[in-house]
């Protein structure tokens, strides 16, 4: 199938799990991409939102938050969370290899995947409010990840 004629049927929703319009390989990938593109948008808004506070509540600039330097437990602990968030993007690789090994066939769904990435919970992905900047902890950095930074 070409790219034109993918774009032109992706709007039609399919019963059951959504069929592929590429190939496997180039859907998965395409399925990590997005999965991360998500986290990524997540990511950016809450520290944007984060910097703004500090800035207007005269805690912080924007220029001492660009000249932060890490301690090195801070690294180690960035480290660890980068691993572990690797480790998730890269499950649907796992899950296929898996799930080839039990001799089942390796379909994921990209709601699926994004579950993986984001350790959501069913029905939780898309949740929340998009205007605020809240998406909700289905997708993007749950509130509690990632190393904590504090002095």
């Amino acid at each position: 199938m070409t790219l034109e004629a993918a774009l032109a049927t992706a709007s039609a929703k399919p019963a059951g799990r959504r069929p592929y319009f590429l190939n496997p390989e180039v859907e998965r990938v395409m399925a990590i991409a997005m999965a991360i593109a998500q986290e990524l948008a997540v990511a950016r808004t809450r520290v944007d939102t984060l910097e703004r506070l500090l800035e207007r509540k005269g805690i912080m600039t924007r220029a001492e938050i660009d000249a932060f330097e890490p301690t090195p437990e801070d690294a180690v602990a960035r480290g660890l969370w980068t691993q572990e968030y690797i480790a998730r993007v890269l499950r649907i690789v796992q899950q296929e290899a898996e799930q080839l090994k039990a001799g089942g066939a390796a379909e994921l769904a990209s709601e699926e995947v994004a579950r993986e990435v984001s350790g959501a919970e069913a029905g939780d992905i898309g949740s929340g409010d998009v205007r605020s900047g809240d998406t909700g902890q289905g997708v993007g950095v749950p509130r509690d990840a990632g190393p904590d930074t504090s002095p």
